[in-house]
């Protein structure tokens, strides 16, 4: 079985989180980056179900700078096989929809049978990239999954619903899956594991042009704001002003 894992790099949660002059995006120049987090719970279902099937290759997909290739690595000291950098030129914000469209230009001829996703992204957190290249690819999707039964011969997903509810799926091959946190433990690089990644491919691939629909106007700080009010009335009017307030401004009931 053929794997592709869609990885992102993302601003550490401990870096500074500075807006850019423009106030389109976040200053970047001091930000510490990373992988996103649930992207490791992605690489290692794909891991798994490699190990599973006993063959099959497991390609991690990330789309951005060169500093990328960073969390490409990471990923192929865990064990995958491969790596494919879709190469941005800057670090400005792009649209799911655009996003989705580079990756299945870069990954249309590759035929892969899966195609794996963490949840969303720590950054913007839109969860739709994995679900569009699916579509694109016209291929069956399902999102939220917290266990997979996938061999050589079937995909069934469970997934996720609201009030403690899941539901078991069944898709046809090729399926595009996304990856509810929390499903494995993700596992360490070995030692081993990161120096075989330094001999690993990563091919390089142009970001293709494609128009985008949807782009940031304006990022700012939430503005804080403190106003007390004294209630100093009688009984019965205090208590009509302070059930007011919960309902109407704090909305507790």
């Amino acid at each position: 079985m053929k794997i592709a894992v869609l990885v992102k790099q993302v601003v550490g949660s401990e870096s500074s989180l500075d807006i850019s002059p423009d106030n389109k995006w976040i200053d970047e120049s001091n930000a510490t980056f990373v992988m996103n987090p649930p992207d490791s719970y992605a690489i290692e279902e794909a891991m798994n179900i490699k190990e599973k099937i006993g063959e099959g290759e497991v390609v991690i997909v990330s789309m951005g700078v060169d500093s990328v290739q960073k969390v490409i690595r990471e990923a192929l000291s865990k064990g995958a096989d491969r790596g494919i950098h879709i190469q941005t030129e800057g670090a400005a914000y792009i649209d799911p929809l655009n996003t989705a469209k580079n990756i299945v230009s870069a990954l249309d001829e590759e035929n892969f049978d899966l195609i794996l996703s963490g949840l969303q992204s720590d950054d913007t957190g839109m969860g739709q990239t994995g679900v569009l290249v699916g579509e694109l690819l016209n291929m069956s999707t399902a999102t939220l999954a917290i266990e997979t039964d996938i061999d050589s011969e079937k995909i069934r997903v469970k997934r996720e619903l609201e009030s403690g509810w899941f539901q078991w799926v069944t898709l046809e091959s090729p399926a595009s899956i996304s990856i509810q946190s929390g499903i494995n433990q993700p596992r360490y690089p070995s030692l081993k594991g990161i120096m075989g990644a330094k001999k690993k491919e990563i091919k390089v691939v142009p970001l293709s042009l494609h128009e985008t629909k949807q782009q940031v106007e304006k990022i700012s700080i939430p503005q804080k704001s403190k106003e007390t009010e004294i209630i100093n009335t009688d009984i019965d009017s205090s208590v009509k002003r302070i059930v007011e307030i919960l309902k109407s401004e704090v909305k507790v009931f």
